[in-house]
């Protein structure tokens, strides 16, 4: 089952290097790349209260520096996944790391909170394009050798990239405010920005149209415009951003119905589209790729619920300062990437959903009988279990999808994954405050831990009745896709 048609292969695969075919020296630009939108995710955290002052705006007001992020974002990874899908990933993650320097200028001479929120948009658009670039290479070595087992490590070392990003930005954010001001953590994403060019520029490898899938077409990129059903992304856009602005509370209810129109009108267009931006008909076949979609949803909710909900019951509901609540946050992180760097590459995909998936339940049935005077350790354990979870599920998505995604839309599906775990942590954002609603109580942390605990169990039961997980993980199942051959190393020759 697959997103889109198979296709004979146009172009013998390039010889093997590395790891199954994949050439390594494109780890550290993926993995640079990668990191720019989890840095900016959390920097930003450290830097609200200082941005307020300086332009005298309140919290409902510099709030709209880290939605902006997240609903630029959750639209754009699946339309920028689509765009590698049609010229390949070099073009895309060159532009985006380009507009990533950009918004960082920007935001460092913003003049206004309006032209800094602009920022953070352009931010989110140029951190679009690294993620869907790696899952395209990857798939596309994945496919050449008919074994992940090799490009399972790739994932692990993007995978804890990520993971110790999230660690490290609200402090590397706290240096760059209290060395150069908020400013410093817009200005920094300029040297970040010029790597990524510069390595991308020497190490991406360059495609022709023998390298593309037919419904993408030529690798010069000319009018990707008109193969890149416009309509269908607006209505996309229109559909997911009126959703997303009820869920963070930014619009009434009633925009709900906006969402229910955009989202028909997107849906009779895709099934009538010569060329779809989402094929709605082949991804209601493809199962595999629909739970995996929905365990990530399932997954981030809780994450994110764990996150903001956890964090503001320890600091109202058991009384804890900002740095000793950071504190006990720390080993939930620190398992996550611990776990992730351990069973990465070896643990099956089904194996580690279901194990992650007891191990939220574990974390969430602790946190529903945690009291304002519970032990410390048993407060440690609860996150221990949450981050058992992150540091398993997370990578386990992204290795399901490497599998179950066709090589021709690899880049628009592993967007879409992001959109489905955004959408997760919008729908936190929604429990926490329905939940909260008389701040954050020991009761409402009840609440918000049997509601993860659910997540875990949904997750156990979607996983179980996945049969595609219980195969060997293999792609022999269908043609090589065709790779492109990778830009020779300096002094080397093709």
């Amino acid at each position: 089952m697959t997103l889109l048609h198979r296709h004979p292969a146009t172009r013998p695969a390039a010889a093997p290097r590395g790891l199954d075919g994949y050439d390594t020296r494109l780890t550290l630009p993926l993995a640079l790349g990668s990191l720019l939108n989890p840095i900016n995710s959390s920097m930003i955290a450290v830097a609200l209260v200082p941005i307020g002052i300086a332009f005298g705006a309140p919290a409902a007001q510099t709030v709209w520096l880290v939605t902006a992020l997240y609903l630029v974002t959750a639209v754009g990874q699946p339309v920028v996944g689509r765009v590698v899908d049609l010229v390949g990933p070099r073009r895309p993650y060159l532009v985006g790391a380009a507009l990533v320097g950009v918004a960082g200028l920007l935001g460092a001479l913003a003049p206004s909170l309006g032209v800094l929120v602009l920022a953070r948009a352009l931010l989110g658009i140029g951190t679009c394009a690294a993620y869907p670039a790696a899952m395209w290479l990857v798939r596309r070595a994945t496919d050449r050798s008919g074994e992940d087992r090799g490009i399972a490590t790739v994932l692990t070392i993007l995978a804890v990239t990520n993971q110790v990003t999230m660690i490290v930005g609200p402090t590397l954010g706290g240096l760059l405010v209290g060395v150069g001001g908020w400013r410093a953590i817009f200005l920094v994403n300029v040297p970040l920005a010029a790597a990524c060019l510069v390595l991308g520029g020497l190490r991406l490898p360059r495609t022709t149209a023998a390298d593309l899938t037919r419904d993408g077409a030529r690798g010069d990129g000319a009018g990707v415009a008109t193969r890149l059903d416009l309509l269908g992304v607006l209505l996309f856009a229109a559909a997911l951003t009126s959703l997303m602005l009820v869920l963070v509370g930014a619009a009434p209810w009633w925009v709900l119905a906006a969402t229910v129109v955009t989202g028909a009108w997107f849906a009779r267009h895709e099934l009538r589209a010569r060329r779809p931006f989402i094929d709605l008909r082949l991804l209601a076949g493809n199962r595999p790729l629909l739970l995996t979609y929905a365990r990530a949803l399932l997954t981030a909710t809780a994450t994110y619920a764990f996150m903001f909900g956890y964090v503001q019951w320890l600091e109202q509901g058991r009384g804890l300062s900002e740095a000793t609540a950071g504190l006990l946050m720390l080993p939930t992180s620190v398992v996550a990437v611990a776990v992730a760097s351990a069973t990465g590459r070896r643990a099956p995909v089904r194996t580690a959903l279901l194990v992650g998936s007891g191990s939220l339940l574990v974390g969430g049935a602790i946190l529903a009988v945690v009291q304002p005077a519970s032990p410390t350790w048993l407060l440690v354990l609860a996150g221990v279990g949450i981050g058992g979870m992150q540091g398993l599920a997370g990578l386990a998505h992204q290795k399901a999808l490497a599998r179950q995604a066709d090589a021709a839309t690899v880049g628009a599906a592993s967007g879409l994954l992001r959109t489905f775990m955004y959408l997760g942590a919008l729908v936190s954002t929604a429990a926490i405050a329905a939940l909260y609603a008389d701040g954050p109580t020991t009761a409402g942390l009840h609440d918000l831990a049997l509601a993860m605990a659910a997540c875990a169990v949904v997750v156990g039961v979607l996983t179980l009745v996945d049969r595609s997980l219980r195969r060997r993980p293999t792609t022999a199942r269908a043609a090589p896709a065709t790779v492109p051959a990778p830009d020779p190393a300096p002094g080397e020759h093709r």
